[in-house]
């Protein structure tokens, strides 16, 4: 992947699962903050949890310069044909403004969850055959361990690790070689009372901690059954989030580029349902990270 190609993600981008309303009145709220988001200078936007092509259409119509990608898109429930067709429509009116994040998404979620690796090689294969095929690098993978994250630097433009340490970046890096994408995603929680962080880091990271692709993952990098154990211990907290004032996550960030992040995606965390769009975080974090 050229320094070009790498430069449309930019160095930081949002990451929110608030970013695919499931009430349609919602949508206007959703357009004007991602516009905002386009103004403040972020890279790119991720539309998190298990979002649809439908998703993409009224974020990439409401901005004019930021990227937007899927933060992860489930390869079982929406087929290699009809995400490509998809795509291929988003190309035409936005030219380079779309990037396609597909990933195998977790037994617990999918049904027909089987074989994960064959069958992100066989979506691979349809969007390459499609009539509009989905180029390599118009593509990110959601991957962990090192098969996938071979395969993102074989057939996509990289690699869209979810719940992962700075630890694990340095591995993902050292796997995909120095050309692929890596873009790790990271939980930030702006709060200075370190209690009150780690409380509304931990009602957060439970629900993760149920999915053994996540625990599996952590174990490899040296935590220990009692850290992943009751929503997650003090030092997994630490090492997942970034707790503390804006210039935390700055350091926070730094860790992950020395790793050999390209881009690290924030996602905003305030443990309020009420403000599922964090608008006034996201401020503070592109004024600290000079982004405008």
């Amino acid at each position: 992947m050229t320094s070009e190609e790498h430069a449309r993600f930019g160095s930081i981008g949002i990451w929110s699962s608030a970013l695919h309303p499931a009430e349609p009145g919602l949508r206007s709220q959703v357009a004007e903050a991602v516009a905002e988001l386009d103004e403040l200078g972020y890279g790119t936007v991720w539309i998190g949890g298990s979002p649809s092509m439908d998703d993409v259409v009224p974020l990439v119509d409401a901005t004019r310069r930021i990227t937007v990608a899927t933060g992860i898109l489930s390869i079982w429930e929406h087929s290699a044909a009809e995400v490509a067709e998809q795509a291929a429509r988003v190309e035409k009116r936005h030219p380079g403004r779309f990037v396609l994040g597909i990933g195998v998404s977790h037994g617990a979620l999918a049904p027909q969850y089987a074989r994960p690796y064959s069958e992100m090689v066989a979506y691979l294969d349809g969007l390459d055959s499609a009539p509009d095929p989905v180029p390599a690098r118009g593509r990110v993978l959601a991957a962990l361990g090192p098969k996938m994250l071979e395969l993102s630097a074989a057939r996509a433009a990289g690699a869209h690790p979810y719940l992962v340490t700075a630890e694990h970046t340095a591995q993902a890096r050292a796997t995909l070689g120095p050309d692929a994408l890596l873009a790790p995603e990271l939980k930030v929680v702006l709060d200075t009372d370190i209690d009150r962080a780690r409380t509304v880091a931990r009602e957060t990271l439970a629900m993760y901690l149920q999915l053994p692709n996540y625990t599996r993952n952590l174990l490899r990098l040296g935590f220990e059954e009692a850290d992943v154990a009751d929503g997650g211990s003090n030092r997994l907290l630490d090492a997942l989030f970034s707790l503390g004032d804006p210039e935390t996550a700055r350091t926070r960030v730094d860790a992950y580029r020395a790793a050999g992040a390209d881009h690290v995606a924030l996602q905003v965390l305030t443990g309020d349902r009420r403000r599922d769009l964090p608008r006034a975080e996201w401020r503070e974090l592109a004024s600290a990270f000079s982004l405008s």
